[in-house]
């Protein structure tokens, strides 16, 4: 499994963003506007980064030797999870992004203006998860010894 790259996910992001204010904004002339982020969502999404990074820690105390006796699988599914993390928050943020950049027009309705609070306070939320997903998919990471690598007369 090949790390995820910030410059993917900061692409994914920006494409979803475009992508998604391109779709509301065009169906706003016909008074199709997206609702608030709810609060439970913000929570959720900081809920499933909390998990993440407790998962995360336990890993990097094994491979640090704090920890012993550490099940592979374990780490595995975590480096998964980290990365399933970083690839949802960058969506997010793309989606809500655009939820606020289509509500910045109007923020002198006070309707408006709150659903931008709420849009820019889950761009932030997703952003914590983005930022947990690649920080716990690095401290997964184990590298060989070069003594383990093909090529060096070890068999693969």
């Amino acid at each position: 499994m090949q790390p995820v790259r910030v410059a993917w996910l900061l692409a994914l992001a920006l494409a979803v963003a475009v992508g998604g204010w391109a779709l509301l904004a065009l169906l706003a002339p016909q008074g199709i506007r997206p609702g608030p982020v709810p609060v439970l969502a913000d929570a959720v999404v900081l809920l499933i980064a909390a998990g993440t990074l407790v998962a995360g820690l336990r890993v990097r105390a094994y491979l640090r030797g704090r920890r012993p006796g550490l099940d592979p699988v374990i780490a595995a599914r975590t480096a998964v999870l980290a990365q399933a993390a970083a690839l949802t928050g960058a969506l997010l943020v793309g989606w809500y992004g655009a939820q606020l950049l289509v509500a910045l027009p109007d923020l002198d309705i006070a309707v408006f203006a709150s659903r931008a609070r709420a849009a820019g306070v889950a761009v932030l939320c997703a952003l914590v998860l983005a930022v947990v997903g690649v920080v716990v998919e690095r401290w997964c990471r184990i590298d060989s010894p070069h003594d383990d690598e093909p090529g060096d007369g070890q068999p693969a």
